[in-house]
């Protein structure tokens, strides 16, 4: 993803390169939002490559003095305080530059998108006014855009049931949860006390079973990351137990953030990655089970629990190797296409547009077992 300067955009936006320290710049007044985001609507020139666009509206919530959780694969954990500028910081691989609320919502009534995005979201981080900024973010939206749908990446370490009750009366749409971690000892070692992090476990689960009471079925998600040390059982394990409880799994692929505390960590296994991303299509859509899955003595997936000539419609198909988070227009093909967010082009992870042929037959290499790149 590349984003071109044009110093003739009309509305006041602050861009990463630029290196401008803007102490002023605090939600709700001001959001960040992703590059893709930025690029759709046509306040940073750019091109994205293979696709025209994101369908999805990418805001984070943002404070001069930067998230307090301190997660070792993220972008915007305290550690890296050193950053001249929080609005410095990447942040799942792309530059998060910021512009005030209220003229993203004139751009987006305007058609600046020309009609893309199908969604939008509210990324919250641990702050003290996230909350209560998310709350006014939320109002402001849902009275000026209704047609576009709200999703809410939650921060459950500062959530308390009521707010999901308050977040669902006043017109979110979808409530997500950023898990990430599968298993509580790689939750404590990556966000919890081994990085001097407040998230826990517990409070991240407890979220999401708030979510399926206060949303229902279809209306929460959870989103798990491939690649942190877990085993391809242990993440489609938890993947069925959120399917079960009437929610769907968002998958990311882990890929080194710069300047994070696992930025020397391997990025996900090609092999392992596709397996996952098979299995939680078929969990999710297909309606196979984790519990008809067969797996090896290193807990990877070798049989997927499906007919074989299904499973070869499900391959072919190029679905479960897309992005996958909030839908759009399509029941199954997620809004949230996020490109490029957890791969570079030159071997996409995550496919942020329909595959071609030629991008099916390099998966099923890859799922064979051969390290080749899927991209280009």
């Amino acid at each position: 993803m590349s984003a071109l300067l044009n110093d003739a955009q009309p509305i006041r936006f602050y861009r990463p390169d630029y290196h401008v320290r803007t102490p002023e710049m605090r939600s709700p007044e001001y959001v960040q939002m992703s590059t893709a985001a930025a690029i759709t609507l046509g306040l940073v020139a750019g091109r994205m490559h293979r696709t025209a666009c994101t369908h999805c509206l990418n805001l984070l919530v943002t404070y001069p003095e930067g998230c307090r959780a301190n997660c070792a694969y993220c972008g915007l954990a305290r550690h890296r305080e050193e950053a001249r500028d929080y609005a410095d910081r990447n942040f799942i691989r792309a530059d998060w530059p910021a512009a005030r609320y209220d003229d993203v919502i004139a751009r987006v009534k305007a058609g600046a998108d020309k009609g893309q995005f199908q969604r939008m979201c509210i990324s919250m981080i641990t702050h003290p006014n996230s909350n209560d900024d998310t709350f006014v973010l939320l109002e402001k939206w849902v009275s000026a855009v209704p047609q576009v749908p709200v999703s809410i990446l939650s921060n459950p370490t500062t959530l308390e049931k009521a707010d999901l009750v308050r977040m669902q009366r006043m017109g979110a749409d979808i409530f997500t949860v950023a898990l990430d971690a599968v298993t509580p000892a790689i939750f404590e070692r990556t966000r919890g006390k081994g990085v001097d992090s407040p998230h826990k476990f517990e409070h991240y689960w407890r979220a999401i079973e708030w979510a399926a009471e206060i949303f229902g079925p279809e209306k929460f998600g959870a989103h798990l990351i491939g690649g942190l040390g877990e085993t391809e059982r242990e993440i489609l394990e938890v993947a069925q137990k959120i399917r079960d409880t009437g929610g769907y799994n968002h998958m990311f692929a882990f890929f080194p953030e710069r300047g994070s505390l696992m930025e020397d960590w391997p990025a996900v296994d090609r092999g392992q990655w596709r397996r996952v991303q098979l299995a939680r299509y078929i969990i999710d859509y297909a309606g196979g089970s984790f519990h008809d899955m067969r797996f090896d003595g290193k807990e990877r997936v070798i049989e997927f629990g499906v007919s074989g000539q299904k499973l070869e419609e499900i391959i072919s198909s190029g679905k479960p190797f897309r992005t996958s988070g909030c839908p759009g227009k399509d029941d199954d093909i997620s809004a949230c296409n996020r490109p490029y967010g957890d791969s570079s082009p030159t071997d996409i992870l995550s496919f942020p547009f329909a595959l071609a042929r030629r991008d099916v037959a390099r998966i099923r290499r890859q799922l064979a077992g051969e390290d080749v790149p899927a991209g280009l």
